[in-house]
Parts: structure tokens; sequence; C-alpha cells
């Protein structure tokens, strides 16, 4: 509003889309339906006047241009011409006009096709040209042709370099793609950092606990070696890594322990890393060679740690370090060699190494125990570093800095405080391995020396670095039920081999092989006897008596003689036997009074009764007895002396 006054809002509603067409007597309404798609079609075709365009058209085209006088007029006309206008009842009228006048023009245009391809209405005939126009020396067909075929040639060459250079950028891509997709396997595999323009990787064990002061880098480069003209070879890399020329080619440690002694000889050689593992397929040449200078470089840290030791720890018998070879001593006569061999081509490898090691079980424990101690004193190395942190005390065990009764006393502190080094550890495994070899060997020489009785060795599969068991069972042959007496449970330490009996009996030997040769030969020949008890009892004998030590007879140079003393179940006959480790096995058999027809008859003795005493005994010739063993000689005679029910 023009005045002063408030201004008043003014709500519109909205027209209502669909018209309503009926209105019932309860207040409904009900609208009229949408027009469908063809209705609505339909209604916008009566709208459009298919020939007012092209009237307009026609009549522009014809007709001359009008003065501006006349503009006004023609204007007014044709408004009252669109006023005048009103469609036709039938909606498609204007469409049939239109396909009717498109006839028309159809049948229009097939006439004049028809004159012009017939020929029987109208002809067309050339122009006339002059001849001499047409012809043309040979000469400048010469040129135009030559200029044509340059002109050819030019755009081929073109096209060719263009080819040349987009597939040379192919394969450079696809160079540079492989290159860092490589370049990505090596980092997943190996430590790399980059320093300036170079790509720098770590071989080294530093990360691990590690010491060694060697760097261990290696460069990673771009292979460009290859013509990229060439056919690309099976086994192309487009990565190359570049070592030190210290770490190239292979190394391995080799230990030996050697006795000169005729009897023990070379135990065998232990080649540490000296077996090349062969490539897997699909393996790239950059990881083989990695490994190759990783391998080097934990042999040479390896060798530098023992020799620092060797030099370091104070013993009886001094260790020698003599250039890339450890020589140690760990019993008399038994020397263990531990040396460094390198070798950076494949001829001198052979060369210098032509023995082959021989195969033995035993002696690659060692191997995989010496990577082990070289892991763990990685460890130890790494978890012996204490972050910083507050503390009102020394560092160290809590019961170091309790004062009092449970503090301990400086011999106590300094066993916590040490620590054995790589090198003690390997001459403890020596020292073991070869006494449990010597151990072997000498149950293996008697069970094959001597056949009564049988002598088994049953070696445990779960043993230690520093400890093995072999359980020792001496049986005979047909009667291993009844003859169980010997069980030896061998305990091979590092300097001394425990022994512990059955009944819970333990002695320790000592690492020399005849102390272990002698006891076992004096269990052997307590064997004969133990078995002659059992038997004694399964055939109903009597045992009068028994002794694992008899005192009387000759002295045993190897351990004691054994007895025993039986008698059959009327009383009539006995049976003595003594057996020693070196003096044999000898029996005795006592036969009754009546019997014996040596005894001469004595005037003091008239009763009947007393001849019922055994009179004196008599050795049988064991060796013509007939019987596979002992046992079953003894059975036999047991059975012959044992009266008939």
């Amino acid at each position: 509003m023009s005045g002063g006054g408030p201004a008043v809002r003014v709500s519109i509603e909205s027209t209502c889309e669909k018209q309503v067409q009926e209105v019932s007597l309860d207040g409904m309404e009900t609208y009229v339906p949408p027009l469908s798609m063809s209705q609505n079609l339909a209604k916008l075709a009566q709208r459009i006047d298919f020939g007012q365009g092209s009237e307009s058209d026609e009549e522009g085209i014809e007709a001359e241009p009008k003065d501006p006088q006349d503009w006004g007029k023609t204007e007014a006309e044709e408004d009252e011409a669109t006023v005048k206008f009103q469609p036709s009842l039938w909606p498609w009228d204007s469409v049939r006009n239109n396909l009717r006048s498109s006839l028309t023009e159809m049948c229009v245009l097939y006439d004049v096709l028809s004159v012009v391809k017939e020929k029987k209405y109208m002809a067309l005939d050339p122009v006339s040209q002059d001849p001499s126009a047409g012809k043309t020396p040979q000469v400048f067909q010469l040129i135009s042709k030559k200029k044509s075929l340059a002109t050819a040639a030019q755009l081929l060459l073109k096209g060719a370099e263009k080819l040349s250079k987009s597939v040379a950028e192919n394969q450079e891509n696809r160079r540079q793609r492989d290159f860092n997709s490589e370049l990505l396997r090596l980092r997943s595999q190996w430590k790399l950092r980059k320093v300036g323009d170079k790509i720098l990787g770590d071989l080294s064990y530093r990360s691990a606990g590690s010491l060694f002061p060697h760097p261990g880098t290696f460069e990673v480069i771009k292979n460009t070696d290859i013509d990229l003209d060439k056919k690309l070879p099976e086994d192309y890399c487009p990565l190359n890594v570049q070592i030190p020329s210290d770490l190239e080619g292979s190394a391995y440690i080799k230990v030996s322990i050697q006795k000169q002694a005729p009897d023990i000889g070379d135990l065998g050689t232990v080649n540490l890393f000296r077996r090349q593992l062969k490539a897997k397929a699909g393996t790239q040449p950059w990881h083989v060679k990695l490994e190759a200078a990783q391998n080097v470089l934990l042999c040479k840290e390896i060798f530098a740690q023992l020799s620092r030791e060797a030099v370091q720890i104070k013993s009886q018998i001094p260790h020698i370090v003599v250039k890339n070879q450890i020589i140690s001593q760990p019993f008399p006569g038994l020397q263990l060699s531990i040396s460094l061999c390198h070798s950076t081509g494949e001829k001198k490898n052979h060369r210098a190494s032509p023995e082959k090691p021989k195969p033995d079980d035993h002696l690659y424990v060692l191997e995989h125990n010496l990577h082990q101690l070289m892991r763990e004193f990685h460890k130890q190395t790494l978890s012996s570093i204490v972050m910083p942190h507050p503390a009102s005390a020394p560092f160290g065990h809590k019961r170091q800095r309790m004062a009092g009764p449970m503090a301990y006393d400086k011999a106590e502190i300094s066993s916590m405080q040490q620590n054995e080094g790589l090198l003690e550890k390997i001459i403890k495994q020596a020292k073991h391995i070869f006494l449990r070899s010597r151990t072997a060997r000498t149950i293996d020489s008697l069970a094959s020396r001597i056949e009564d009785p049988q002598i088994q060795a049953h070696w445990s599969n779960i043993n230690d670095v520093y400890e093995s068991s072999v359980k020792v069972l001496i049986t005979s042959q047909g009667y291993e039920q009844i003859c169980k007496s010997i069980q030896l449970q061998l305990n091979i330490g590092v300097e001394q081999i425990r022994v512990v009996h059955r009944d819970g009996r333990v002695i320790s030997l000592s690492h020399q092989e005849q102390e272990l040769q002698d006891f076992l030969l004096s269990q052997m020949s307590q064997h004969q006897i133990h078995a002659v008890q059992q038997l004694a009892k399964v055939m109903g004998w009597h045992v009068l008596s028994f002794s694992n030590h008899v005192g009387l007879g000759s002295v045993e140079s190897i351990g004691n003689a054994s007895a025993i003393t039986v008698a059959s179940s009327n009383g009539e006959y006995a049976i003595s036997v003594r057996n020693g480790p070196e003096s044999g096995c000898k029996v005795l058999v006592q036969f009754p009074r009546s019997q014996s027809k040596e005894l001469p008859k004595s005037d003091v003795i008239q009763d009947a009764k007393w001849n019922h005493l055994r009179g004196p005994y008599k050795e049988v010739h064991w060796s013509r007895m007939e019987g596979r063993n002992f046992v079953y000689k003894m059975e036999l005679l047991m059975a012959s002396l044992t009266p008939c029910l």
C-alpha cells in the first residue's frame, strides 16, 4: 500500500492441478482423470499447423521484396488469419496432409531419376576437349612420379620413426615399472634407505643384537646392460645389487674333531654353510647374491667372536689362534679345530676343499647348535640393554639391593655375572659329541665281539646338547623274559658318564674308554650268575649261596668274579658256578656219596644215613656241552640232574 500503514500478509492458494468433475452430496469431490500419453499427444498434435511454416517459406522464396509500407498490412492480415484459424474435428488431419505432400514429392523425384537413367527423354553428352592439351612429356611424368614416391617414402619413414620411438618408450616404461616392482619386493625382504641419489641396504644383524663392526651395506643399482633392441632374456632382472668386495663369494666354517690314536681316528668334519642351496624356481638373482653375502658376514662374525674368546679365556691348555684357524684341546690327545674358509671363486673353492664330508648324523647337531648359540648371543645382547628409568639403587637383581641376611654375598654375585662364551659352549658340545661317539663305539664293539650274553643299546631321541642317555640291556638269546636283571641307564655328560643301575645305584665313570669297557664286561659276567639264579627258580632248584664279589680264587684284573651254588629239589645234587670277566666260566657238580666210587670206605662211618651226603665236586667240561648259549647249557644240566617223579 502506498500509505504508511502496516503491511498485510495475503496468503494465496495454488490452483488445483486436477479439475473437479463432480461434488457428491456427502462432500466428496470427483476429479477429472489425467490424460494418457496418447491422448496428450493427440491434444498437442491438434495445436500444430504443419502447413503454416512451409507456405511462409515458399512465399518468402517466390515473392519479391515488398515495400516497408506493406509490412503493417501483412502483419495485420496474419493476425486475422491466426484468429480465424480453427482446428479440424479430426486430430490427425494435418498429418495426413503432410504425408500426401511427401508422396507427391517422391513421385516427382522418381520421374526425374527415370528420365536420367533410361535416356529416352534426355541424352547427356560429354564436352569435347582439346587433344593436344592431354599429352604431357614422359620426363614430366617421371618427375611427378618421383616426387610422389619421395613424399610417400617420407611419410612412411616418419611413421616408422614414431613407431620405434613409441616401442622404445613402452620398453623403457615397462622396465621402469619392473624396476619399481622389484625394488618393492627387495624392500619387503631387506632393509633399505635412500642416501642422496643412492639406495643402500643393510646386510648386518645389528637389528637382531649383533655387535660386529662390519657395516654390511650394499647398493641397489638399475640394470642397464641389456640392449633394448634385442629380445629380453628369460632370466633378465631390471634390478642389480652391488655388495662389498670382502663379502663376495661363499664361506663356511669347518669344525673338526680329531684324535691321533689309531683306534679312534678322525671322527669326521662338520662343514657349515658349505652346501650350496639350489635356487628355487622364480627366485631372483639378487636374492641369492644377498643371502650368500649375508652368509659370509655371519661366518666372519662367528669366527671373530670365537677368536676373541680364545684369546681372553684362560685355560690349563691355552687355545691357539693362527690366521683363520682356532685349535683347542678338550681332552688329552683330542684336538678341536675351527677354521674359516672363504672363497671368492668356484674353482678355488673346489681346489681348496677336494675332500668330501663324512655322513654322520650326530655331527650335524653341532652345526645347528652353532647357529643357535649365535642367535642366543644376539638375543642376549639385545635384551641386556635396560632403558633409563627412575631408581634409588644400582641396576641389577632385587636381592642384590636387599639388606640383611637375604642379601647375596660376593661369591653368589660373581657367579651371577659369569656367562659362558661361545667358544666354551662349543668345546663342551665337542666333548659331549666325542664322549657319546666313543661310548656308542665301545658298546658296538662289545656286541660284535661277544655273542653270549647279548648286549643291546637303546638310544634316546630326545637329548640335550650337553647330555645324552642310552639304555643298555644284557640278555641271553631265548631267555629274555626270565633274565632281566641287568638293565643300565648311561647318562653321557660332558666329561663323565653316570651309570644308574636298576636298583638305584649310581656309578660315575670318566671319559676313558677302558673304564666303560671294563665295567660292561663285569656286568656281562654278573649277568650269567643272575641268569643261573633265575633259571634255578624256574626249574625248582634251591639257591644255596650267591655272591657278586667272590673273595676266593684267582684275582681278576677286570672287576671281580661272581659265584652261585644251587641244589636240586631233593638235595642230592648241587651245581656251583664261578664266572669272571677275564677267567671265564667254571661249572662244578657235586654228586651223592653213594654214587661216588672214588671215595674209600671208612670204618668210622658205618651208618647208612651218612651215604645221603654229597661227595666231592667234579668239574664239567663246559666247552663240550651242547647248547647255543650258557643259559641253555645250564638248563640241560639241571634237567639231567633233576630226579624223575
